[in-house]
Parts: C-alpha cells; structure tokens; sequence
C-alpha cells in the first residue's frame, strides 16, 4: 500500500514541458486509467488524456506543451467510464479535482475506484411510480402493468427528462426476480449523483406465456408473432399517454426504447420502424437468430443521428457474437442507415445470456445514448 502523503518529484524539473500529475492508488488491476475533466468535456475514455503505468499503483500524464489550460482545471480519475470512478475509502463520491498550475508536478492519490456503479445512495434512488396494474392495449386488447422510473428530484424540479422505454420491467429492478435484475434503479442512484443520469425509464412488463409471442415480429422461425400490434402499442398508445402526463423531453432525439434477447429484438423493429420517434436504441444480446435474413429499410427520411448501442457476450452461445456483428455490417451497409446512424458495438467476451451482464451494461449504454456529446 502506497501511503496518501508520499509524494513523488522530478529528477530534472526541465524536462517537464507541461503540468505533470502523478497517481498513487491502493487498488490497482489490469484497467487502464484516465483523466476526464472540463478539459475534454468530461469524455471518460479519451485516448489522449490516458495515463502511463509507470509501476504498480502509480500512473502518471504529462500535459503537452502547446496545451491550452482553461483558468481552473477540474478533472477526476476513472478506470475508463463513470461506472470506475475513483472513490474514497469509505466508498463515497469525491469531490473534482481542480488546479491553477500549467507545470510542475500536482501529486494525487486515489483510495478505491468505483465497481458497477456501486455502492449508491438510497436518497438518489428514483421515484418508482406505478402507472398503471391494467393499462389497455388496444393493439392486442390486453392490459398491462407499466411502471415509470422518475429521477430522485422529480417533484422538486421543473425540468424535463429524455425518456427510455425499456421491456421485461419484471427484471428491470424487481429484487424478488426468479434470474436477477438489473439494478435500473441502483444504477440510476449513482448516475443522478454524478450528474449525468436524469432520465424517465418507463417500464414495460411482458406478457409472461405469451412473452415471445408479444416480441417477435412478423413471420419469423417462431411462427406468426404480435410484435407489430405491441410496437404500435408502445409508439401510438403508451408514448403519447406518457409524453402527456410526465415532463418528458418528447422528440425523437431524446426518446428511446431498448431490451434484452427478444425484447432487443422487437426494440430493433421498433426503431427501424418508427425512426422519426425513437432516436436512441438500447439492443442487449437480441434474438437475431429468429429473423436470419432481417430487411433493414424504411420509408422515413428521418433518421439522421440515430444512436445504437449494441451489446453482445462471448459467453451466450456460439454465433451471438457473429449475428450481433453481422447485423452492425449490414445496418452501415444499408443505404437506409449509411451515415445517418452511429453505432456502438460493445462485446464482452466473457458475458454469459443473462441480468447480472445486462446490469453491468445499462449505465454505460444510457451514458453514450443520452449523455455523451463528445462522439
């Protein structure tokens, strides 16, 4: 362990062209780490502020010369998104780091890093609401239970949010869960407190037996499903109602709708459908299998700076990974989707099919859908 008062100095101060930092932490493992700050907009994984391992526990990052400094610079350390971010030792979020210097040597020490965005706090937890035990489904002449998730100040503030409708809500945040959850509302704790999470989740339970069913659209390896009466349910019934009765941010540019396996995959169809309405995409590990020779085209021209974030496991099965690939190739080859879609394909080569992975990648991928302005 590296004592927090030891500090570190140059052998040759002339050597030193710009302000030079220099890290002790007492964890350390195989992540790299970087500085985010007002510098670069708060860009977690900025390739031009990442640290030099120069031993064990100790990092160090040379500003270069012809560095433009703003009058105060702030920053932190993070072990590559907000989800590793340094914290004390008693597991609480720090305080930004700030400096006037532009050279010489800023000695820093970091005690712990954040792991999955935990631990949180119970007062940023959000608000759960329930909308509704028996929401009508016109579409399908069903009802429903539907839950909103609304950020932990929501009746102090004014404001609006962007919106994400999200499938399976039983194991979204659901503690009793049979397989696990996803922590949505645990996640959301930690990204409130930093800033950077305000959203509306808005949770939709499947159907139970006819959950499948429900999710496939069109004519698929699985037989006639309902998905296009469900997507229309989401689209022209439950976003309307929502965009109505919450302080939403309604535009297609801060609305989204994501899933998991067959919830991913009629969220790809809700998106590729309706693109003048859901501008950000959450797809976990979808069903792709069902639909081998999926059609990606539309009739809408307004689709311009549409968001996906695309997540798949190594550890799912063994063509996850090519069919996840595949589709991204076949979504930038399309002359729908050629450069009006930013994609993000994030793989995990040891991720099994399952919440507890899903869970590791919901904050990252609301960070980039919603909250990253630098890509």
């Amino acid at each position: 362990m590296i004592s927090e008062n030891t500090t570190f100095t140059a052998e040759n101060n002339n050597k030193i062209k710009g302000l030079q930092i220099i890290l002790k932490t007492d964890e350390d493992d195989a992540r790299p780490v970087y500085i985010s700050g007002n510098f670069n907009n708060w860009h977690t994984q900025d390739l031009n502020f990442l640290m030099t391992k120069i031993e064990d526990n100790l990092f160090q990052y040379e500003f270069p010369a012809d560095f433009i400094y703003p009058q105060e610079l702030l920053y932190k350390f993070t072990k590559g998104d907000w989800s590793e971010v340094e914290i004390d030792i008693h597991g609480n979020r720090t305080e930004n780091r700030s400096t006037r210097n532009h050279s010489g040597i800023q000695n820093e020490y970091v005690a712990r890093w954040r792991k999955n965005w935990l631990p949180f706090k119970q007062s940023f937890l959000p608000q759960v609401q329930l909308i509704s035990d028996e929401f009508e489904i016109p579409q399908l002449n069903k009802t429903r239970k539907i839950w909103a998730l609304l950020p932990h100040d929501y009746d102090k503030s004014s404001e609006r949010y962007p919106v994400m409708y999200l499938q399976d809500a039983q194991n979204l945040f659901n503690e009793a869960a049979k397989h696990g959850n996803w922590e949505i509302d645990k996640k959301l704790a930690v990204m409130s407190e930093y800033k950077i999470g305000k959203i509306i989740i808005i949770a939709i339970e499947h159907a139970e037996e006819d959950r499948v069913k429900e999710y496939n659209v069109g004519k698929t390896v699985l037989g006639k499903g309902q998905g296009k009466k469900y997507i229309r349910f989401v689209t022209e019934t439950l976003k309307p109602f929502v965009d109505s009765n919450f302080r939403t941010k309604s535009e297609r540019e801060h609305t989204g709708i994501g899933g998991s396996s067959m919830g991913g995959l009629v969220s790809i169809f809700s998106g590729l459908r309706n693109p003048e309405v859901y501008g950000k995409l959450m797809i976990f590990s979808p069903s792709l299998w069902v639909v081998p020779k999926l059609k990606i085209d539309s009739n809408s021209t307004n689709n311009d700076d549409t968001k996906v974030y695309l997540y798949a496991g190594g550890d799912e099965s063994d063509t996850m990974i090519e069919h996840v690939q595949n589709f991204k190739n076949n979504m930038i080859s399309s002359e729908f989707v050629k450069d009006k879609m930013k994609i993000n394909l994030s793989i995990n080569r040891h991720g099994k099919h399952n919440e507890r992975y899903w869970s590791d990648e919901f904050p990252k991928a609301i960070e980039w859908l919603f909250f990253n302005t630098t890509e």
